[in-house]
């Protein structure tokens, strides 16, 4: 019946209550887009029971009984003697006791069991001598023998017999003091542990209704967090088009966009190319203009010095050499003043501006922005194509929700798990019954242990009492026979205690030998392999308890003793709190992984998407306008410019040489001449051309290179010369790469659209997968944590190890130690009691007697 009640417990405790699952679903939270889902943390009870012992001070007591056991019995545990005796159940040796096998069984107990065996029989040799010894001395010391002869022959070095007596028995009694105060501390401590022990019980039990309790909560817990799965599959249904059409956008955008990009730059290169021809128009009639005033004024002045150079003073007789030579020099030099840029040549622009003023007239960037428009509602013509698999998967989420709500109504959980609570309440109601009897029965072994120690104490009593009234009552003047009553009264007191050990020690030892007997095998046998786990290699020996179990755990629970459950890893697993799930290997009883992936239709759901057809052949990046504008473009015309001549003038200097230099060297060489009209005429010329330079020359330099770097007729030029560079075949190219992402959207997107399909749902299908992982790692890991077993059994170890059996141990080596030394006691005593008591006789030396000799 208690199979069937476990199994039903297991059974509960992987399923939920009977609760609806739309009474737990919390509100839908808002979740990221994708990723990795927060379940949150599966809530844990609180157990109470803190499975160790610290002894204190009496684990010093302890550990020494644990050598002395160890120096009795250092031989290994007998595993393989223990699996033959188990596997046999001692009935094949009892029945069968002549086979070979069955003697060489018994010859390893006996050599297994020497030193308790050795410990037995000298035990039993104390018991039975030392009655024996006792009666025969009494009747020797009748008759006056065996130190019964009221005499004592007087020796010189009697003062030193008596001192070393006196220490001997002393520390003899010491040591028997220390043995009984280690029984009695032993005694005490196991009465003292009996409430430890209670309180360890209750805690065990109350830990096991926790257990039970927050189970149920723990696996409603599980099943409630689907809906944390739940809405988040919602919400990326919902956002479909973001998520979904976006990762399309993406990928497509890799060619799309380049392509747009492409056409963008050239509807600014055309912006970009009329604002460069009306710069150039513009420049281009102020500078002829400026360069006709230049070109007339410089030939005034040129006109003017000619006529100058042309004076009789200048060249005639009544001129000296000096003035000739200069008016020579100057004369050669009018040929400098002419202008060198001459841009009346350069044709105009004008044909072209009209033509691309035309093109403008068709808004390419609008046109633009359409097919970026058109492009990036990707998204929302993907949501609007799946809004029918979306509606279907809703209908299929609440299918599931319904499925996973419905588990509690396949098992009897609460009534399992009600019937185990009230079999744990029982428990403990009939244990708190016992605990009277318990303390009846500690109170009367509490009696027995401290009665036999009072055995010991009574004749430590008299031992103590002798040494001090024979010490006290000693005088080195008195002889034999005329000691002291205080003296008389010690050795007395000695020969009771000899009278009291002969009573008590066999019945001491006899204690001593019953319980070494059994407290040491139990330590040895049961306690030491418990410590070292040597106890579950026994436990988990295959065919142990049934030949064909290879484990019995499983054999017994599960008809499969194969799967790989022991003790030793049951006990391992609960001891590092896994869950019962992980423990008892309950995958073989309830898959729970199966279970959810046949529940959670993650099939279905996969199929809904593999139907998804999705097309995008209704997005237009460039319409026809907008290639025929890039079309007309290549055919303004700005490819004819004679961009050389137009860089050949502009890099020209205004005039052939520098006004101002000009007019300076003029001024010095006239300073040179004699002062006379001839000198003030060339100096008026000078002025001329520094007017005509400050005036003239310096704005149409600004007009060329300074002013700002469009605006100027030089960066102008360039700019066209770089637009119109292979114009024809860069428009050629836009329009093969916005045809070929056009062809991309409307023919080859739907490998993408696949491709993207895929990963939604695989990231739809993952949000299941990871609840089923969660599920199952929690109920691995986290579920039903088994730590109240493995208590239980730390508990049992404790109690029995630790309380009992240590206690127990300690009292018969204390009370042993006792009975040991109670035999030089006695040697001792009735040595002693010689020098203490008042002799009847002494040896008398008579002197005359000694004159006769």
């Amino acid at each position: 019946m208690w199979k069937t009640g476990l199994l039903l417990l297991f059974w509960g405790l992987l399923t939920s209550s009977e609760l609806q699952q739309e009474a737990t679903e919390p509100e839908p939270r808002n979740q990221p887009p994708s990723g990795k889902l927060d379940f949150g943390y599966v809530p844990q009870g609180d157990y109470k029971t803190l499975a160790y012992y610290e002894p204190g001070v009496i684990g010093i007591l302890f550990h020494m009984v644990h050598a002395f056991l160890y120096v009795v019995q250092p031989n290994p545990f007998p595993e393989d003697l223990v699996v033959k005796v188990a596997k046999d159940k001692f009935g094949a040796i009892q029945s069968e006791y002549q086979k070979p096998e069955n003697i060489v069984l018994t010859l390893q107990a006996i050599y297994y069991e020497t030193g308790f065996m050795v410990c037995a029989v000298l035990g039993l040799l104390f018991i039975v001598l030392l009655p024996l010894v006792g009666l025969f001395f009494c009747l020797c010391r009748c008759c006056e023998n065996c130190g019964g002869e009221m005499h004592q022959r007087q020796r010189k070095n009697a003062d030193c017999q008596r001192g070393l007596l006196t220490t001997l028995l002393f520390a003899t009694s010491l040591i028997i003091t220390a043995g009984v105060l280690c029984a009695y501390a032993a005694n005490q401590n196991l009465s003292s542990q009996l409430e430890g022990m209670k309180r360890l019980v209750s805690s065990n039990l109350e830990d096991l209704q926790t257990f039970a309790n927050e189970t149920p909560t723990q696996i409603d817990y599980l099943i409630a967090q689907y809906a944390t799965a739940k809405y988040t599959v919602i919400s990326d249904l919902d956002n479909v088009g973001p998520l979904l059409g976006g990762n399309i956008h993406v990928e497509l955008g890799t060619e799309v966009h380049p392509a747009l990009d492409g056409v963008l730059r050239m509807a600014g290169a055309m912006r970009e190319t009329k604002e460069a021809l009306e710069n150039v128009s513009v420049s281009l009639e102020v500078l002829q203009e400026a360069t006709g005033k230049l070109h007339f004024n410089l030939s005034l002045v040129r006109s003017s010095l000619n006529r100058t150079l042309n004076d009789p003073g200048c060249s005639g007789e009544d001129s000296d050499a000096t003035t000739t030579q200069l008016c020579r020099s100057i004369h050669s030099s009018l040929a400098q003043l002419h202008v060198s840029a001459n841009f009346t040549r350069l044709p105009d622009v004008n044909n072209q501006l009209e033509s691309v003023n035309q093109v403008l007239k068709t808004d390419l960037s609008d046109i633009i922005q359409k097919g970026f428009s058109s492009f990036n509602d990707t998204p929302g013509m993907v949501s609007d194509q799946m809004r029918d698999v979306v509606e279907g998967a809703r209908g299929l989420l609440d299918v599931i929700s319904t499925n996973i709500s419905s588990f509690s109504k396949v098992f009897p959980v609460h009534s399992s798990l009600a019937n185990f609570t009230n079999f744990i309440i029982h428990t403990q109601s009939k244990i708190e019954d016992s605990y009277p009897e318990i303390d009846q029965i500690d109170f009367y072994r509490w009696i027995c242990c401290t009665g036999l120690c009072c055995m010991v104490v009574l004749i430590l009593a008299f031992n103590f009492l002798a040494i001090l009234c024979g010490t006290m009552g000693y005088d080195k003047h008195a002889s034999p026979t005329t000691r002291g009553c205080v003296s008389n009264t010690g050795g007395t007191l000695l020969m009771a205690g000899v009278g009291f050990s002969f009573l008590f020690s066999w019945i001491l030892m006899g204690v001593v030998t019953a319980t070494f007997l059994v407290g040491g095998n139990v330590e040895k046998l049961v306690c030491e392999p418990f410590h070292t786990k040597e106890l579950f290699k026994v436990l988990d020996t295959p065919h142990l308890v049934n030949p064909e179990w290879r484990n019995f755990i499983p054999g017994y629970m599960y008809n499969d003793s194969d799967l790989d459950l022991t003790v030793e890893n049951f006990y391992s697993n609960c001891k590092n709190n896994r869950s019962l799930y992980s423990a008892m290997r309950l995958d073989k009883v309830f898959n729970v992984t199966t279970l959810l992936n046949s529940s959670l239709y993650t099939k279905e759901v996969a199929k809904m998407f593999d139907s998804v057809k999705i097309d995008l052949r209704g997005i237009v990046l460039l319409e026809s306008e907008g290639k025929q504008s890039l079309i007309d473009f290549s055919e303004t015309g700005i490819a004819e410019i004679n961009y050389a001549a137009y860089l050949a003038e502009v890099n020209k200097g205004v005039t052939l040489v520098d006004l101002l230099s000009y007019a300076n060297e003029l001024e010095a060489q006239t300073d040179l001449m004699p002062k006379g009209p001839l000198q003030t005429s060339l100096k008026g010329h000078t002025n001329s051309l520094r007017q005509i330079h400050s005036q003239l020359v310096i704005p149409m330099e600004q007009a060329m290179k300074y002013v700002r770097a469009r605006s100027t007729l030089n960066q102008s030029i360039r700019l066209l010369e770089r637009t119109a560079s292979d114009l024809p075949n860069k428009i050629t190219d836009v329009l093969k790469t916005i045809e070929a992402a056009q062809y991309l959207i409307s023919q080859n997107a739907t490998h993408v659209a696949i491709q993207e399909t895929e990963k939604y749902k695989q990231t739809i299908v993952g949000y299941f997968r990871q609840y089923i992982e969660w599920v199952r790692t929690s109920l691995t890991m986290e579920v039903a944590a088994c730590k109240p077993f493995s208590n239980i059994v730390d508990t049992v170890e404790i109690v029995a190890c630790s309380f009992l059996v240590d206690s127990l141990n300690t009292f018969w080596f204390g009370l042993g130690c006792c009975a040991l030394f109670l035999l030089p006691s006695i040697i001792l005593s009735v040595k002693l009691a010689k020098f203490y008591r008042r002799m009847d006789t002494e040896d008398v030396y008579d002197e005359v007697i000694g004159n006769w000799n």
